[in-house]
């Protein structure tokens, strides 16, 4: 992993990965009107599991790692969109 990725704090990823959610499920709201700590599902952004779906192919190919349909973690991982940025800076490849 280059050194300019490592210096990339996961606070610094917020708004990008905020950018492609909405992107990614054409969401009605701007990025910046997710908020870090809310919850994903339910009541905070109130996706569903086809949505991780399609925000984890974005990932993937933003990120240069894969995130696995059935991980035991993926409710910790999708937790919040700072949960998500969090594991996102923490194994990235690219």
């Amino acid at each position: 992993m280059s050194e300019e990725l490592l210096e990339l704090a996961p606070e610094a990823l917020l708004p990008e990965v905020a950018e492609l959610i909405v992107s990614a499920l054409n969401l009605d709201i701007g990025p910046e009107q997710i908020e870090p700590d809310a919850p994903l599902f339910g009541e905070g952004l109130g996706l569903d599991s086809i949505d991780v779906l399609e925000i984890a192919l974005v990932i993937s190919k933003r990120y240069g790692f894969q995130l696995r349909s059935d991980s035991e973690d993926n409710i910790r991982i999708f937790t919040s969109l700072r949960t998500l940025v969090t594991y996102i800076a923490a194994h990235r490849t690219r």
